[in-house]
């Protein structure tokens, strides 16, 4: 069982209607108790990383997410800002990360951006994946994901990144750490791409 957080920031219906369409089984978790049996998350997000914080410790679902993901060892896949979340800190907002990742997030430099470019970074970029990983298989070559977001995930440990994308500069898009996964694009927009990601994850 996979259960999607809804703590109100994400796009829910979409992932649960893709694990549908995959015959996987899913759920949403709303409040704690939601999340019991569950074998993995996903954490979602869009929007403002401080907000999205906030809006997750007031859900109620935070510590029993923490204990099922740190202690339990169940997999969880951060999505969008979900993914900056798993970071310790963000230049954007106050509030401090999880720190589930050893990581922060930062601004996208403007000034490294071609004149016909602006922030956000939004539409499609293919993906580079370096090393194989179990979140990226049949994704190796060639895959293209939809992107929106001004921030990019800096790993402590550059062995966590997973996937860059080339956007100004080259930048860490997806990530992984033990039994924590990270994206920054939108698989639930990306089209069989994202299909396939989303598969690769709740069969890990």
């Amino acid at each position: 069982m996979i259960a999607i957080i809804d703590y109100g920031v994400g796009n829910i219906n979409a992932f649960v209607n893709i694990y549908k369409k995959l015959g996987s089984k899913v759920k949403i978790a709303r409040k704690p108790e939601d999340l019991s049996g569950a074998e993995k998350l996903i954490l979602p997000g869009v929007g403002h990383f401080h907000y999205a914080m906030q809006r997750f410790s007031d859900s109620g679902m935070r510590e029993t997410s923490e204990d099922l993901v740190l202690n339990q060892k169940v997999p969880v896949l951060g999505i969008c800002v979900g993914m900056q979340m798993l970071a310790n800190r963000s230049d954007e907002g106050g509030l401090p990360g999880l720190g589930w990742i050893p990581a922060s997030v930062k601004k996208i430099d403007s000034s490294t951006l071609e004149h016909s470019t602006r922030l956000p970074h939004m539409g499609w970029n293919d993906i580079h994946v370096p090393t194989l990983n179990p979140l990226m298989i049949n994704l190796e070559n060639a895959a293209r994901f939809y992107f929106l977001h001004s921030y990019y995930f800096e790993c402590n440990n550059p062995s966590d990144s997973i996937a860059t994308v080339e956007y100004g500069a080259e930048f860490t898009c997806a990530v992984n750490h033990s039994n924590i996964y990270g994206v920054q694009f939108h698989p639930e927009k990306s089209h069989h791409f994202g299909i396939q990601l989303l598969k690769n994850f709740y069969d890990l």
